[in-house]
């Protein structure tokens, strides 16, 4: 389980989060909507300990232990795995290279660097991702769909027990979003993986269907409910 405790994060001396709590369990889908400025990136990035993004007050836990003090790296060991809004190019570093060198820390030498190539292109196949694009640099002249599916291949090496989506359905076309969505859902119900949902709309709940929803507004969670919620507020807005 992910237990947030109480968390206060300021940005720039800014406080942006006024005392957040929630809990993501194994194979629970948990969604966080909210009108932009609401907190919502915020709290993905504090998860991941960006160091822009400052904890006043308040815990984070993982399966029982305490990593508020932790690194993003010994974060990323312990299970965790954030799939970004606005995924970062690389240029010079290949995708294939990076995507091995994930499988590797991750899992050693079980198979051979061509048996885990022929592997990450049946992945991406899978995913209607040109192969051709695993030899450029990683996000390197990608489209936005190209980047986020590439962010799924690494969840699918990386092999995660949480998973963060930050906004990842912007900039989506239908397709793009169903077989990302699709994937992700599959993968998490077969492997027990918590995902956290961070969204505007709930197009892609129609794809990931929620255990629970919530609202943020100014920083703090005003509402919690189940998959109904993110319905009322597609019809209604986020209207108390």
């Amino acid at each position: 389980m992910i237990k947030i405790s109480n968390i206060k994060v300021s940005v720039e001396n800014k406080e942006i989060l006024r005392g957040v709590s929630l809990d993501i369990n194994p194979g629970e889908v948990v969604v966080v909507m909210g009108k932009n400025g609401s907190g919502k990136s915020t709290m993905a990035n504090t998860l991941m300990a960006h160091p822009k993004y400052v904890l006043e007050e308040g815990t984070i836990e993982l399966d029982g232990e305490d990593i508020t003090e932790l690194s993003p790296d010994e974060r990323a060991n312990k299970g965790l795995f954030l799939a970004n809004q606005y995924p970062m190019a690389v240029p010079g570093l290949t995708a294939n290279s990076f995507l091995w060198q994930i499988y590797k820390k991750r899992n050693g030498s079980r198979i051979s660097i061509i048996e885990f190539r022929k592997w990450i292109e049946e992945q991406a196949k899978l995913l209607d991702l040109d192969v051709e694009l695993l030899k450029r640099g990683l996000n390197d002249g990608l489209s936005g769909g190209e980047k986020k599916k590439l962010e799924i291949m690494q969840m699918l090496v990386f092999g995660p027990k949480y998973i963060i989506l930050d906004e990842i359905d912007s900039g989506l076309d239908v397709d793009a979003l169903k077989k990302i969505s699709t994937t992700i859902a599959t993968v998490a119900k077969s492997k027990k993986i918590g995902v956290l949902v961070i969204t505007h709309y709930n197009r892609i709940l129609k794809y990931l269907v929620p255990d629970k929803v919530v609202v943020m507004e100014d920083g703090k969670i005003v509402k919690e409910g189940g998959a109904e919620l993110a319905n009322v507020i597609e019809e209604k807005g986020y209207k108390k």
